[in-house]
Order: structure tokens, then sequence, then C-alpha cells
């Protein structure tokens, strides 16, 4: 019932910015929480941050709290990825997923799974 499509990755040298973008149709932002994950080159997938239909409902991990921030535009059913100061360790494919949001959840929970996801977008972060 969601398709999620990211975009906005591309190459950057360290310390630059990005802006990633998962923009969701369907349903309003008002319905679903959509988190961001990132996987490294070999490595597993991990989640990364997250936002949810209220607004305490907004979470960072802490490698990247201070670099990255997480927002919405609700007008166009986006959620807004904005990675700064980019390290080598920030390269991969970032991806986001969605999940119906429900009453005392939180965007940050393990539970239930995220359902739906996007093909993800190629992020190259150069020494």
């Amino acid at each position: 019932q969601l398709q999620l499509v990211e975009s906005g990755g591309g190459s950057v040298q360290a310390g630059g910015s990005l802006t990633l973008s998962c923009a969701v149709s369907g349903y309003s932002l008002d319905f679903y929480s959509v988190s961001w994950f990132h996987q490294a080159p070999g490595k597993e997938r991990e989640w990364v941050s997250c936002l949810g239909p209220t607004g305490p409902n907004r979470h960072i991990k802490d490698r990247v709290k201070g670099r990255f921030t997480v927002s919405k535009d609700s007008g166009a059913n986006t959620v807004i990825l904005r990675m700064k100061r980019l390290l080598p360790e920030d390269t991969g494919i970032y991806y986001c997923a969605a999940r119906w949001w429900r009453r005392g959840t939180e965007c940050r929970d393990t539970s239930p799974p995220w359902e739906y996801w996007g093909q993800g977008t190629q992020v190259n972060v150069s020494s």
C-alpha cells in the first residue's frame, strides 16, 4: 500500500553534506513512521534515524547525532535526512522504510517489522 522512493545520494568529500529524501505515496505522513537505514559495504544494515507522526517521535542514532537530522515535508509526504560533516564510514546505501503508526509506539521501537522499503540511494564519502 505504501511506496517509498529515496533520492539525493551522491559523492562528496569528507566534511561535506548531503540531503536525502524519502517520498512516500499512498497515505499522509500522519499515518506511518519512517526510518532511515545505512548499509556500509560488506556490513549489515543499521538503523540511523526515524520520524513518526507526533512531534517528539523523532530519533537519531548516537553515532551520527549532531551531524544528521531528520525532518518532514508534510505537503510532499516526504521525510528528509540532512547529513553534515560526512565521514568515510558514512559511505554506503541508505534506505528508507515505513510501517503503520499506532498510539503508544515510537519510531525507534524494534517491533513491529519495517514492512515497506525503498530501493536505496548510494552515498560515497571520500577521504
